[in-house]
């Protein structure tokens, strides 16, 4: 029980810049020396997939042709660009009108600083970025082509993990555009912001959700082999401080929490699906409300998941799940649930009734234990009961549907130890410092119209948010230590004109 690697077998694509002006003899050195820059990048092992370098681009047939390979082939999540000597930027014009990948411009040079005694005219037609790069940069803002900028020297270890944070992001925009998520039921009855527009969210992101009926799940409980159930039982006594009573007069409720996480599974890898929701008002003929299955989604499958039917937060964590593979750290379902008010020491405590996950990082081994719920009217289920390890710099995402678009907010948080053992809440929790302080994250939050439901990841940061947004073309709106409640505001005023504006969406 493994998250498949969503890198393994992808590329991305490195195109270089020139043109014929220059002779032969000028080309090969682009050549041997693009080959230097992207070997260099591929041996730091900061960026999650191969950057192969293709043939260098002198013509506009060939930009094109480029392109269009780039951007029909799956295993390929993004393009590098990089303009070695001056690139004629009308060149690029066809070109970068199909391309349909990511795209990110790289503003570096081979050689690290100016030859003061030795540079010559040759010299200066050949390693010529900083020209080159600014004649690409102006047809990019022209035909507004979003993209990655990143600037410096190939050697310096930041630019790689510059790269590397993006071709998370761009991982993160593969799955979304390969993710269906299966929704078990509806929406809670009543609720606004889980709601939303499924037929929008498939044009912008690519996601694919539709809905199977419970009936179908219970279907696929009652055909669980028992070899399967005992297997995954099994892996809960080794990952998991397993509550005696469920090895014992328990078993049958642990028994049956862990077939329902079977049949889940199977149905969804069954359709394809990546991402799953439920419903506590929508449960049919299951015996519980699942708990600890949907808990190990994101740990153990690398699905998203959400509750409620909130499958805008089901997609988030998918996305989150994918760019932080192989990172320490995870992506999870949270909830805002209390606020801690003491001066000096302001904090939310995050959490949900049973479907936060491990993946995000905890301070103990996480509990396996049964409670009883007041909601949904089935028989006790069986959850894991654990406390998110502190984490500097975490964030919480959101995505809400503002009408005419989606708009995605995210908080920069500290996560924290809690201030006492929390011995009464059977529940997973996570508890955190929202930057810049709790009252101005409050309130920006609540002035955003953001979810109650968030994807918290603990792996990737607020850069592969920012690069997944630019790249998916939608509204983010940041709250951070220097956020301040009335430029927030005016900020989201003037986003709300642009995005209408822009119509992208």
């Amino acid at each position: 029980m493994a998250m498949e690697n969503p890198f393994e077998g992808k590329e991305v694509w490195f195109g270089v810049g020139s043109q014929d002006l220059y002779g032969e003899e000028a080309l090969r050195q682009v050549a041997e020396q693009s080959g230097e820059i992207v070997d260099a990048l591929n041996a730091t092992g900061k960026i999650p997939v191969k950057v192969v370098l293709k043939p260098t681009l002198k013509s506009s047939d060939g930009v094109k042709a480029f392109m269009v390979e780039a951007s029909a082939n799956p295993n390929v999540i993004g393009v590098i660009t990089w303009c070695h000597t001056f690139s004629p930027a009308k060149m690029w014009i066809r070109g970068l009108e199909v391309l349909t990948k990511p795209l990110l411009q790289l503003n570096t040079q081979h050689h690290f600083e100016i030859p003061w005694e030795t540079i010559d005219m040759d010299f200066m037609n050949l390693n010529q970025a900083a020209h080159g790069d600014r004649e690409f940069g102006y047809i990019l803002t022209r035909l507004g082509i979003n993209r990655k900028i990143v600037v410096g020297h190939y050697t310096d270890p930041a630019v790689a993990e510059e790269i590397g944070t993006w071709a998370r992001a761009c991982a993160g925009w593969d799955a979304s555009n390969n993710m269906k998520v299966m929704r078990w039921g509806d929406n809670m009855r009543n609720v606004a912001v889980t709601e939303g527009d499924k037929t929008e969210a498939e044009r912008v992101f690519g996601a694919s959700i539709n809905t199977w009926a419970v009936n179908e799940l219970v279907a696929a409980y009652e055909a669980v082999k028992d070899d399967q159930v005992k297997s995954i039982i099994e892996d809960y006594k080794v990952k998991y401080d397993v509550d005696p009573a469920l090895l014992d007069a328990k078993y049958d409720s642990l028994f049956i929490a862990a077939k329902e996480e079977a049949a889940m599974v199977n149905m969804m890898r069954a359709n394809g699906c990546t991402a799953g929701v439920d419903n506590f008002e929508d449960l049919g003929a299951l015996p519980q409300l699942p708990g600890v299955g949907p808990q190990r989604f994101p740990s153990e499958y690398g699905f998203g998941f959400s509750a409620e039917g909130d499958w805008k937060t089901a997609v988030l964590v998918r996305i989150g799940a994918v760019m932080g593979y192989g990172l320490e750290g995870g992506a999870s379902l949270m909830e805002d649930y209390s606020y801690n008010f003491t001066p000096g020491n302001e904090m939310i405590m995050g959490s949900h009734m049973l479907e936060v996950s491990p993946s995000v990082g905890t301070i103990a081994k996480p509990k396996l234990e049964i409670h009883p719920l007041g909601i949904g009217g089935k028989a006790d289920p069986v959850r894991l009961v654990f406390t998110v390890a502190p984490k500097k710099d975490a964030v919480v995402v959101s995505m809400s549907d503002v009408r005419e678009r989606f708009r995605l907010t995210m908080n920069l948080v500290d996560v924290v130890e809690p201030l006492g053992e929390l011995k009464q809440l059977p529940c997973a929790r996570g508890l955190w410092k929202p930057q810049p302080d709790l009252k101005t994250s409050a309130e920006c939050w609540l002035r955003s119209g953001a979810s109650h439901h968030t994807c918290m990841t603990t792996s990737v940061g607020r850069e592969a948010w920012e690069d997944f947004a630019r790249i998916a073309g939608v509204e983010l709106a940041t709250i951070d230590a220097n956020t301040k409640t009335a430029e927030f505001e005016r900020d989201l005023e003037i986003s709300e004109m642009y995005h209408r504006l822009n119509n992208r969406h």
